[in-house]
């Protein structure tokens, strides 16, 4: 009991040294330090990468350029705030940048009224499914669609952020959030049959 109360605080002490030494070597522009940064993060920020674009190739190009904006600005980095949280804004910034730079992506639609579409029964159903299944429903939807979902849902931005993020209309945001929700929902009816009977299986044609 004593020995492994005497040695969690040593392991812990080195585990924060070991974090603050790259951080500071990264702030020097020592690219071993900004390598172990990348391997660090690369999962987690390639995971949020591929939320907001359509392909692995594409996500790779926002998270190489992602890091490129972390290692020119790390020195503005205070320890106010998580290192991840830090990293993971620059990445969702140059996400939203990227979406805003694709042409495909401006032929928004200005829909007035939102779908509403109930959510009773829902959790239960959705509880059957795994969090890769469902990014992968999500990764199906169009550009305008899976973004709106994943700042709103996801990343728990409200319309007026969104709206003023990827400069549209907030009717334009909740609308594209409301048929996003409509086109998973019908996703996940092929996928759980047993879903589409808490709607009726009311599908729009």
């Amino acid at each position: 009991m004593e020995q492994v109360a005497l040695k969690l605080p040593a392991k812990q002490h080195q585990k924060t040294e070991l974090s603050q030494q790259i951080l500071e070597g990264c702030q020097r522009k020592d690219r071993l330090c900004q390598k172990k940064l990348y391997e660090f993060y690369y999962g987690k920020m390639m995971a949020v990468c591929m939320r907001y674009t359509g392909n692995y190739e594409e996500a790779r190009d926002v998270l190489h350029e992602a890091f490129m904006k972390v290692f020119q600005n790390i020195e503005r980095f205070t320890p106010e705030s998580s290192l991840e949280s830090w990293v993971k804004r620059i990445v969702i910034n140059t996400a939203i940048d990227h979406f805003r730079k694709n042409k495909r992506h401006q032929n928004q639609v200005e829909i007035d009224e939102a779908i509403t579409l109930p959510d009773t029964g829902s959790l239960q159903v959705l509880s059957q499914i795994s969090a890769d299944e469902i990014m992968q429903l999500v990764q199906q939807l169009s550009p305008s669609y899976r973004t709106v979902f994943n700042l709103y849902v996801i990343e728990g931005y409200t319309h007026r952020e969104i709206a003023q993020l990827l400069q549209v209309s907030e009717g334009t945001s909740k609308s594209n959030l409301a048929k996003a929700r409509h086109l998973l929902q019908q996703m996940i009816v092929k996928l759980l049959p047993e879903y589409g009977k808490l709607y009726g299986n009311n599908e729009e044609t």
